[in-house]
C-alpha cells in the first residue's frame, strides 16, 4: 500500500514523501531511499524499489528534498529557484527531519521495530554519509554509485561561479540549464572537514554495503573503491556490478528491470535481511 505525506520542516520548507507496506508497517524495519543530484523519489526504479522492498516486508519511504527542483505533479523540474539555492547541509538535516518524523509517529503509527536503514545513490550517498557519521541512528547503509567527495568543481569553475554568483548546469534529460547559486559553492568550501567522506565513512559503525557499476560515467568507479578503503573494512561489504553505469541501466520513464538492477537490487535485499530483520538484533 502507498501512502502520500507531506513535511513541512523546521525552516518551513515542503517535502514529498511517500511510504510503501503490505502489512504491519509500525513491525517491519523502516528504509529510507535518499535521492541524490538531480534525482527525485519517483525517478526510474524509485516507486519499483520502494514496492520490491515493502514486499519483503520491510516499511520503505521514498521522498524528495524540499529544494530538489521537482514540484507538485512530482515528475517535472517546475522549482527552479528552489533547486539553485539548495545545499548539502540542508540535505543531511531534512534527511534528519524526515527520519525523526517517522519515529515520532508522522507516518500514523508509532514503530515497534527499532532497525533503519538508509539506501543512498550518488550524491544522496554523500548526504546519508555524513548523517550515519552524526547521529549514530542507523543499523545499515546501503551506497548506491556514491561520491567519494563533494567537491567536484575545478578552480576555473569556482572562481566562475563566484564572479557571477551562480554556476549553470545542463539537464541533458530535460534540456533544462539549471542554475546553482553561490551558497551552494559556500556550503562545500566551509564544510570542507565536515563534508570530508573518506574520513566520516571510516565514523560510521554500522554495516555497510558499497554498489557501483564499473562503467559509471558519472561518478567513477574507482571512487567506490575509495570509501570501501576507507571504511572499517570488517563492517563493508563491496559490490561491484560489471558493465553497468550511473543508475546500473534504469532509466526514466521508468521501463522495467534488467540484470544488472537485479542483481543489484538482490545483494541489497540480501544485506538488509542480515542487518535489519528481527532476527539480527
Amino acid at each position: 500500500m502507498k501512502k502520500d505525506f507531506q513535511l513541512i520542516t523546521s525552516r518551513k520548507n515542503l517535502m514529498r514523501i511517500s511510504t510503501y507496506s503490505v502489512s504491519n508497517p509500525a513491525e517491519n524495519p523502516c528504509v529510507f531511499l535518499v535521492h541524490g543530484f538531480k534525482g527525485f523519489k519517483d525517478w526510474g526504479y524509485g516507486p519499483y524499489l520502494c514496492k520490491f522492498l515493502a514486499q519483503n516486508v520491510f516499511f520503505s519511504v521514498g521522498f524528495n528534498f524540499s529544494h530538489n527542483g521537482v514540484g507538485e505533479d512530482l515528475l517535472n523540474f517546475t522549482e527552479l529557484d528552489e533547486f539553485a539555492d539548495n545545499t548539502i547541509s540542508l540535505e543531511i538535516e531534512e534527511l534528519n527531519e524526515v527520519i525523526e518524523f517517522y519515529k515520532n509517529g508522522g507516518f500514523g503509527f508509532l514503530p515497534q521495530n527499532p532497525k533503519i536503514g538508509i539506501i543512498g545513490h550518488s550524491r544522496g550517498g554523500a548526504v546519508s554519509i555524513v548523517h550515519c557519521a552524526e547521529k549514530k541512528n542507523l543499523d545499515a547503509l546501503v551506497l548506491w554509485a556514491s561520491v567519494s567527495y563533494l567537491d567536484r568543481y575545478s578552480e576555473r569553475q569556482k572562481e566562475e561561479w563566484i564572479e557571477k554568483g551562480f554556476f549553470e548546469v545542463l539537464n541533458t534529460r530535460t534540456n533544462q540549464l539549471m542554475r546553482l547559486n553561490r551558497v551552494l559553492l559556500d556550503d562545500i568550501i566551509e564544510n570542507k572537514a565536515r563534508f570530508d567522506l573518506k574520513k566520516r565513512i571510516a565514523e560510521i559503525s554500522a554495516p555497510i554495503l558499497i554498489v557501483h557499476g564499473d562503467q559509471d560515467l558519472a561518478v567513477p568507479v574507482k571512487e567506490a573503491y575509495e570509501l570501501y578503503q576507507s571504511s572499517k573494512n570488517e563492517n563493508t561489504e563491496l559490490f561491484i556490478v560489471e558493465k553497468a553505469g550511473h543508475t546500473f541501466d534504469i532509466v526514466h520513464p521508468f521501463q522495467g528491470s534488467n540484470e544488472k538492477f537485479d542483481s543489484v537490487v538482490d545483494r541489497t535485499l540480501d544485506f538488509l535481511n542480515r542487518n535489519l530483520t528481527l532476527e539480527s538484533l
